[in-house]
C-alpha cells in the first residue's frame, strides 16, 4: 500500500504532536511541515525528519493530507487552500471563526470529493469510544471541564476553547435539534470569556447543563448523563467510566437494587487514535469519526451560547 503523503500545517504546541505520530505511522509519509516561525518549522522539520517550510501554500498539490494546527482565525484560509486541491484535512477544533465559513468549508469538501476532519480530541477518549458501544438515551446531562490559566489558549473564548468539547460530544449522544439556549459567564483573567455556564434544551427533551472554565485551580473533565433506569459518569481526565443501573432483584422490599459497573482504561493516545481514524477514512473508506458538518453543529452551538452571555448581558464587569 502506497503511504498516503502528509504534512503538517503549524507546529506550535500541539502541531508538533501531529508531526511526530504522523512520522510515526508506517502507512503515512511526513513530506513537511510549515509555520511562519521559521525557527519553529526547521526545529520540528529535524525530528521528524522531513522538509521544513514557512509558507504552506508551497505544499499545495505536493501531499495527499493535511493537519491544520494553524490559530483559529486562519483555520478557513487554509482549510479552503487545500481542500480546493482535494487535498484531505484534518483541522483542530473549533472548525472555523464563523458558521458561515465552517459551511463554506464543508461544500468545498463535498465538490471536491475531499475527507474534512475535525479535531476533536475528546471523541476519541476510551472511555468514551467504551461507552460508544452502549445504548445511551440521555434524559438530563451535566458536564464539567475545568482547567487553569494558559495564556496561550486566549486568541478564542472558553466557550470556543474547552466547551466545544462538551458540547460536541453532547449533540452526537442526544442526536436532537436544540430547542433553546440560556447561558452566562465571566471574564477573569483575559479579554474574553474565562467562565461560562450553559444551559442547552433539546426538541426531544433531553436538557445538558454545561460549565467550563480555564480560570480554575484544579484540572476535571466529567460528564454525569442521566437517563431512564440508569446514571453514567465519564471521567475523561482519568479515564474512568461508571454504569449504575437498576437491577432485578430488590436490595429492600420494594426498592430495587442498583447494580455498579466500573471501568478504569488504560492510558492512550487519543492523538494517534484521531490520526489513524483520519488515515483510515482515507486509505480504506472507513466512517469520518468527527465530520465537517458535525464541526459546524458543534460551532454553532458554541457561537449561540456566546452570543447568548452578550444579549443577556450576564458578563461580570460589563454593563448592557
Amino acid at each position: 500500500m502506497t503511504p498516503t503523503r502528509c504534512a503538517v500545517i503549524g507546529v506550535g504546541y500541539l502541531g508538533k504532536f501531529h508531526a511526530q505520530k504522523y512520522a510515526a505511522f508506517s502507512h503515512a509519509d511526513l513530506i513537511a511541515v510549515a509555520d511562519t516561525d521559521a525557527e519553529a518549522a526547521a526545529r520540528v522539520g529535524a525530528d521528524c525528519d522531513c522538509r521544513a517550510v514557512t509558507d504552506y501554500r508551497e505544499l499545495l498539490g505536493e501531499v495527499d493530507a493535511v493537519s491544520i494546527a494553524v490559530p483559529t482565525t486562519l483555520h478557513y484560509q487554509v482549510a479552503r487552500d487545500f481542500l480546493e486541491r482535494g487535498t484531505h484535512v484534518l483541522v483542530e477544533k473549533p472548525i472555523t471563526s464563523t458558521v458561515a465559513e465552517a459551511a463554506e468549508l464543508n461544500r468545498i469538501a463535498r465538490e471536491h470529493d475531499a475527507i474534512l476532519q475535525v479535531g476533536h480530541l475528546e471523541r476519541f477518549n476510551a472511555a468514551l469510544l467504551d461507552l460508544a458501544g452502549q445504548r445511551c438515551a440521555p434524559l438530563f446531562i451535566e458536564s464539567h471541564r475545568l482547567a487553569p490559566f494558559k495564556p496561550r489558549a486566549t486568541d478564542v473564548n472558553v466557550v470556543l476553547d474547552l466547551m466545544i468539547h462538551d458540547i460536541d460530544i453532547i449533540l452526537d449522544m442526544v442526536r436532537s435539534p436544540v430547542k433553546a439556549v440560556a447561558a452566562s459567564g465571566a471574564k477573569v483573567l483575559s479579554e474574553a470569556l474565562d467562565i461560562a455556564n450553559a444551559r442547552i434544551e433539546f426538541e426531544n427533551g433531553c436538557v445538558a447543563n454545561v460549565t467550563s472554565s480555564r480560570v480554575s485551580l484544579k484540572s476535571e473533565r466529567k460528564m454525569r448523563i442521566f437517563q431512564k433506569n440508569a446514571y453514567v459518569s465519564v471521567d475523561f481526565q482519568n479515564r474512568g467510566l461508571s454504569i449504575h443501573r437498576l437491577g432485578e432483584r430488590e436490595m429492600f422490599p420494594g426498592i430495587p437494587e442498583v447494580t455498579t459497573e466500573t471501568s478504569i482504561f488504560e492510558e492512550g493516545d487519543a492523538l494517534k487514535t484521531e490520526i489513524a481514524a483520519f488515515l483510515e477514512a482515507i486509505t480504506n473508506g472507513g466512517p469520518v469519526i468527527v465530520s465537517g458538518e458535525d464541526g459546524q453543529r458543534a460551532l454553532e452551538t458554541a457561537i449561540r451560547i456566546t452570543e447568548q452571555v452578550r444579549q443577556g448581558a450576564h458578563v461580570l464587569g460589563e454593563d448592557g
